[in-house]
């Protein structure tokens, strides 16, 4: 991806710091929109239509976790970077749930932060690139993408279409954090209250489904979401 054709939205309060970065930025050929506060970001937001969010957690107006919430109910799948100077395991917990991608603490490095943008950019292209296999392996389970058919030995069981959405997104990012609302956006088209508590339901009965072999789990991740362990 040519970096002259990469726009960053950067929200940083603190002038000093934000010169630096936003000048860094450009210098690595980035496009560069920076705005002092929470809510000119958001409005820059709404006109720019940045390829990537670069956002300080504490600025006035509007903090880096509400503007962060605001982006991501729009466009789920335009990756953000949160910066901040705390570093408490809830702030951490807090951006991820707040659509973040990633969490940088400062003070950082620019060659750090144009590592984590180059990866993000890169993970966001690849699931277009990329096709659901058509069965998975989970731990003594093979489950049939098509079919839907979960089968345990010589047990199967025909799961329904939202129950193999659901596997098939776990499975397919087995061993890794799968966000709550990436579940719901994906699945339901839709992250209201009616359809969060569907999902319980829906990984409730994938647990159960799942119980009869103990080396396979769908953990909760208080705050993100969930992951699929399989040992």
């Amino acid at each position: 991806m040519d970096k002259k054709a990469i726009r960053i939205l950067y929200a940083e309060d603190e002038p000093g710091i934000g010169q630096i970065v936003k000048d860094g930025l450009e210098l690595m050929g980035y496009d560069v929109v920076w705005a002092l506060d929470g809510l000119t970001a958001k409005q820059s937001f709404a006109v720019q239509q940045p390829d990537i969010c670069i956002l300080d957690v504490m600025m006035p107006k509007m903090d880096g976790f509400e503007l962060g919430k605001h982006i991501h109910s729009l466009q789920p799948q335009l990756p953000i970077i949160f910066l901040t100077a705390r570093d408490q395991t809830e702030d951490v917990l807090e951006g991820f749930s707040s659509g973040g991608n990633d969490y940088i603490r400062k003070p950082f490095s620019m060659k750090e932060l144009e590592v984590r943008i180059n990866n993000l950019l890169q993970l966001q292209a690849q699931p277009g690139q990329t096709n659901t296999p058509e069965t998975f392996t989970i731990g003594a389970f093979h489950f049939n993408t098509i079919s839907y058919e979960l089968k345990h030995h010589d047990i199967s069981k025909k799961l329904t279409h939202k129950e193999a959405a659901l596997l098939t997104m776990l499975a397919g990012s087995a061993n890794q954090a799968v966000e709550r609302k990436h579940i719901l956006l994906n699945i339901w088209d839709d992250d209201s209250f009616f359809h969060s508590r569907s999902l319980d339901v829906y990984i409730k009965k994938l647990r159960n489904y799942l119980a009869v072999d103990p080396s396979v789990e769908i953990v909760t991740l208080k705050g993100i979401g969930y992951r699929l362990v399989t040992i």
